[in-house]
Formats: C-alpha cells, structure tokens, sequence
C-alpha cells in the first residue's frame, strides 16, 4: 500500500487504540489459567491476531462475542498443533516459547519477515537450565522445543529484551513455580515488566518483584482457576503517542481511552510533550492537545524504545537540537531503527545524527515533501506520516501497510481527524 498525507490541520475526538502490549498478555494468561476469561476492547493488530492464533494452537478456544468482546476457554497448554507461528510479533516469539513449553509435546515456533533475523540465543543459553531441550539456527528461528519447563532458580540477562523475562514470568506462573528466584541482570523497559506482572496479578498469580532485580514464586498461586475473569485491554499509549505528537504538531485534538496511571512504559510521551512545550491538558480516560511554538528537549528513552519513532516527528518541529537518549536498543526491531530514522527523515530535509548512544535531530527548519518507505516497520510508516501533516508539500510513504502490524486504523483515524489522506 502507497499513502500520501497532505499538509493538513486535524481536529476532533478520537478513541486510541487497544494496547496490543496489553492484549497479548492478556491472551497468554488466559491460555495459562484453567477457566473462562472474556477480554473486552480486544486489539484487531496483526499481532494481536497471532496471539489469538497462537493461543488456539494450544489449546484455547476462543469464541467472539455479538458485542465484540472475546470468550476464551482454556485447560491450561494443551497443543491442538505441533507448530506455532508468532507472526512479527517480538512479544509473541519471547512470550509464548517458554509458555509452550509448558506441555510435554514437541513444538516447533516458526515467525515471519524481520523476526526470522531476530536473535534468540537467550532460548538456547536458558531454556535447557530448566529442563528443556532446544534445537534453534544458530540462535535464529525457528526454534524446536520439547517441554515440560521445571521452575528453578535461574539468573538471566535482561538486557537485550524484558520480552524474555515476560515469558519466563508466564511460564513459571503457569507450572505452578513454587519456592524459585528468577534474578535478572541489566533488565531494560522496566514498565513492561510492571505490565506483565499487573496482568499475571488480575489473573490469580502472585509474584514477588525485589528492586526489578528478583522476581519471587513463594508458594504455587491462581486463585482464579476454574472461574470467570474479565480484562478489560487498555487504550495503547505506544499508538496513541503518534495521535498526540500530531495533535501537538498539527491539531488540536482529543485523545480518549487513554489512563494517565497506566504501567506502559510508553505513557512517558507524556513527558517529552510537555517538555517540547505544547499545549496539553491530561484528564482521566483523556488527553487534549494543540500545537504552541515547540523547543528541543532532552529525553532518555532507553526503557521506552518504542517512542523514538513519534519523538523523532515532534522533534523535526522544535527550534534547535532534540537530544534522545538510548539508541542501542533499536538494532532488533522491525528495522535497525536508528539508521532507517535518520536516512527517511533524511529524505525530508531533517538531519539526524547518531553519537554513541544518542540520536540529534536538527529541528526547526521545516519538514519537506518527498517520498519515504516505512522500511516494513509499522511505526517508521506511522512517524513519516505524523511530520508529513505540517510538511511543505505531499509525502508519499512506500509499503505504509505496514501500519497492520499495530495499529490497522491508524491512517483512517488520521481521516476522521480530518487529515488529508490518500492509501490504497
């Protein structure tokens, strides 16, 4: 898909999206538990739909409701299939290996486009600590597993990915861990740990977290089993961040759905926002926001990675040298990040310098027309189009479909805000 974005001015009310960070948990807890779960405002991302087809692999049913709400029934890891297939999803691969690991059968988790480049060697150094054997491509997938996991003590590094701790978490939670440590190194993205285990908490397990250092399993826990619980998914602070840096560029808007006291890691946004110097009004469930003269700031995003791309947008608008803090966690995502930042926004006449573990972006000078490829990363095709609403002319963005991978809607919510917007 091709989209062009005109210089526009956007108004209006508009709902975020579901929180495919959120959603996806809440699919692997309800897989893990034994008893029914409804899930309400499920996410509609093609990661989202892999999680509910990873989860059917395993033994889930899933079942959608007339009001849209999702009923899951599980009897816990039980494979309908001796292949998962994660999609792109980074969460899904991370999270559902150990949890698949959780039945004696042998399964091989297959994933697709940038995930295949992925490193997984975190797998082979751990999994077979407790008690399961892997065969991976050299630390790439796919991955071929044969269970069942047997929680230990273990110490594991944290630092490439919380994802993998998330799933360890998951899995230990799901074998009924009792008296084991999980001690963890270096762990980055802290608030996505926090999110796993707020989740695991509404589900029935108990975790103990010591200084994110240590994560206990006393005694084994789900209280809920054999009930009905109900999530409710949170508004997305990683999608909506684009909804409120284009507010903040080219609005004003309303952004609804959204809790200020949210675990996600990318509620930080908040911050760069306010610093940036727009004007932003954060109420319960909401957000207004409009544009004021915006100046550089200095923002560290080492454990909310995913914002780079927004602040990026927001940053080509401010007056002098916007300095974001932790590069090196962008090499493994979609694309190698920082690179694909600086040479598409490079193509629109903003310069971009990576120092070390530091991204400078030149802003103030204009944003220009011209065409940009999302490089097949969602949130490279989203931040393009967020600087295109102020630029000097139209920019075209090559394989902008990409947007499916989180956040589907996200050029039609651009319309109903009245951007002008061509895709097809």
């Amino acid at each position: 898909m091709k989209a062009r974005v005109f210089p526009s001015t956007i108004t209006g009310n508009i709902v975020a999206p579901a929180s495919k960070s959120s959603m996806q948990r809440a699919c692997a807890a309800s897989l893990i538990r034994r008893g029914k779960t409804i899930i309400k405002n499920p996410g509609v991302s093609n990661d989202d739909l892999a999680a509910l087809d990873v989860i059917q692999k395993l033994g889930a049913v899933v079942t959608k409701l007339e009001n849209g709400d999702l009923h899951i029934v599980s009897g816990g890891v039980n494979p309908a299939s001796n292949t998962i297939n994660c999609g792109e999803s980074g969460l899904g691969i991370r999270m559902f290996t150990p949890i698949a690991a959780l039945s004696d059968n042998p399964i091989a988790i297959m994933g697709m486009g940038s995930l295949t480049t992925r490193p997984m060697h975190f797998f082979d150094e751990i999994l077979p600590q407790v008690g399961v054997s892997i065969v991976s491509d050299s630390g790439k997938l796919p991955l071929h597993i044969q269970g069942p996991i047997k929680p230990q003590n273990i110490t594991v590094d944290g630092s490439l990915s919380s994802q993998f701790l998330t799933g360890l978490l998951m899995a230990y939670g799901g074998a009924g861990a009792k008296d084991c440590t999980i001690t963890v190194t270096h762990l980055k993205s802290k608030p996505y740990i926090d999110l796993t285990l707020a989740v695991m908490q509404h589900f029935g397990w108990s975790v103990t977290c010591i200084h994110h250092e240590q994560f206990v399993f006393n005694a084994p826990s789900n209280s809920l089993d054999n009930t009905t619980v109900t999530y409710q998914v949170e508004g997305d602070w990683s999608g909506a961040s684009f909804l409120l840096v284009a507010g903040a560029i080219a609005g004003g808007i309303v952004v609804e759905g959204l809790d200020p006291f949210s675990t996600q890691a990318d509620k930080a946004v908040l911050q760069a926002l306010i610093d940036a110097g727009c004007q932003i009004s954060i109420q319960p469930n909401k957000i207004e926001i409009a544009p004021l003269p915006l100046k550089a700031f200095h923002f560290n995003a080492t454990d909310c990675p995913d914002l780079f791309p927004p602040l990026v947008a927001l940053a080509s608008y401010c007056t002098g040298k916007t300095v974001i803090e932790g590069v090196s966690r962008l090499a493994h995502k979609e694309s190698d990040r920082a690179l694909t930042l600086q040479q598409e926004f490079g193509k629109l006449g903003v310069s971009i310098t990576l120092q070390d573990d530091l991204m400078i972006i030149e802003g103030g000078k204009g944003v220009h027309a011209g065409a940009v490829h999302s490089r097949h990363d969602h949130r490279i095709a989203m931040a393009c189009a967020v600087a295109a609403l102020k630029a000097d002319g139209v920019v075209e963005i090559e394989e902008a479909d990409a947007i499916n991978k989180s956040y589907p809607h996200f050029f039609k919510d651009l319309s109903y805000l009245n951007a002008v917007v061509e895709y097809k």
